[in-house]
């Protein structure tokens, strides 16, 4: 299993930016996609997962991010509007193999590389 993280950068506060994560390996129907964040002098936190039949939120981005996956590409969007400098991380896209998500770092067995935002006040 491989996961690629990309999208990140440099916006404004109030901006959007759309984060992809291709998968390779796995069977969509199988995993969770989840994705997380590390700020910097910060430990890991969960944002948002999806699987092909429901999809999460970590009550902070509720309202301003959207996950979606598309099985066809093997692929796990995150779209994230109305960002906050709070939202300075960096984003990883990380895959559990089973039908349940979770929101744990340990329950999730492959990691990408992490892809960086940064949003400037």
């Amino acid at each position: 299993v491989q996961l690629q993280a990309s999208g990140g950068g440099l916006v404004q506060a109030g901006g959007s930016l759309r984060l992809s994560c291709a998968a390779s390996g796995l069977a969509f129907d199988d995993y969770v996609i989840g994705w997380f964040r590390q700020a910097p002098g910060e430990g890991r936190e969960f944002v948002s997962a999806w699987t092909t039949s429901q999809t999460y939120y970590a009550d902070f981005v509720k309202g301003r991010f959207t996950i979606s996956g598309d099985s066809a590409e093997n692929m796990v969007y995150l779209q994230m509007n109305s960002l906050q400098p709070e939202d300075t991380a960096v984003y990883y896209c990380a895959a559990r193999p089973s039908p349940s998500i979770a929101t744990r770092g340990y329950a999730y067995n492959y990691w990408g590389q992490g892809t960086e935002v940064t949003v400037s006040s």
